[in-house]
């Protein structure tokens, strides 16, 4: 199946979010524990060493105005506030020294902390 991106009419092309292979089947992975209908939602919110920090929770809820990116069966849900400062990023899940952890690779951060979950934008 391939990367489908759902916009509500609120939303531009422009504001696309990629999901990994290997996100998809981790979050495919996780949802075997989680409500049956839950999605993952990322969220951007004040905070972190770098000004804003990335969240990672399931919702069984889509609001109208989120941005919804399905991929091999998983889906992702970013609402309308993050969006700006994840549009044009991708998803993937990574296992290294450091642990397994979802990573946003964003092309609008200017600076990042070393743990991959807190950036900023200049």
């Amino acid at each position: 199946m391939e990367n489908e991106t759902i916009m509500s009419d609120s939303q531009h092309s422009s504001d696309c979010f990629d999901v990994t292979e290997r996100a998809a089947r981790r979050i495919l992975s996780i949802l075997n524990d989680e409500p049956l209908g839950s999605m993952l939602r990322v969220s951007v919110s004040g905070g972190g060493c770098s000004g804003f920090q990335y969240g990672f929770t399931f919702d069984q809820q889509r609001n109208a105005d989120d941005l919804s990116v399905e991929k091999n069966g998983a889906t992702v849900l970013i609402d309308s506030v993050s969006l700006p400062f994840v549009a044009g990023s991708t998803l993937d899940f990574v296992d290294d020294l450091m642990g397994q952890s979802f990573r946003v690779t964003n092309p609008n951060a200017t600076a990042a902390c070393g743990c991959g979950t807190s950036f900023s934008i200049g």
